[in-house]
């Protein structure tokens, strides 16, 4: 009989598949923000950076598009702020709703995320050829998208 560990090495599954790329990825992401000085950051935060405008956005539309739970988001959101990277304001659409904002350290913060993840994409992008990652990110949106909704429909 096979192992849990043995399939998993050799044919895993999707939850073990993405789980690998997440945290290797926020590990390497993590780690270069640690060097350009935001050491005080957790992958954690990465729930809410991640989706954050410039703009800014309500809680409620950032715990939508990361999939998680608003009270969460709330948590994550409170921290955050009081490590300098947000700050709420009211929404100019309805006063009774705050927008999640970013600070200029969290603008800051956002530029060079997005510099880093670009690079990551960019080194998988020359190993396995440009036209391979984009057909790859465009099934594993798929994927992902479908797996959502059908979480969503239950």
């Amino acid at each position: 009989m096979v192992t849990r560990a043995e399939r998993n090495a050799t044919n895993p599954d999707l939850g073990v598949l993405s789980a690998r790329l997440l945290f290797a990825a926020q590990r390497e992401l993590f780690t270069k923000l640690v060097t350009q000085g935001f050491d005080d950051l957790h992958p954690r935060h990465g729930v809410v950076l991640a989706y954050l405008d410039p703009d800014g956005l309500r809680a409620t539309e950032l715990a939508r598009l990361s999939g998680q739970a608003k009270q969460a988001i709330g948590l994550l959101i409170d921290e955050l702020e009081a490590l300098g990277y947000v700050f709420r304001k009211p929404d100019p659409g309805d006063r009774r709703a705050k927008l999640v904002c970013p600070t200029e350290r969290g603008l800051d913060q956002m530029r060079t995320a997005d510099r880093i993840m670009a690079s990551m994409q960019d080194r998988h992008a020359r190993r396995v050829g440009r036209e391979a990652y984009a057909e790859f990110k465009r099934v594993f949106m798929d994927v992902a998208e479908h797996q959502r909704r059908t979480v969503a429909a239950d």
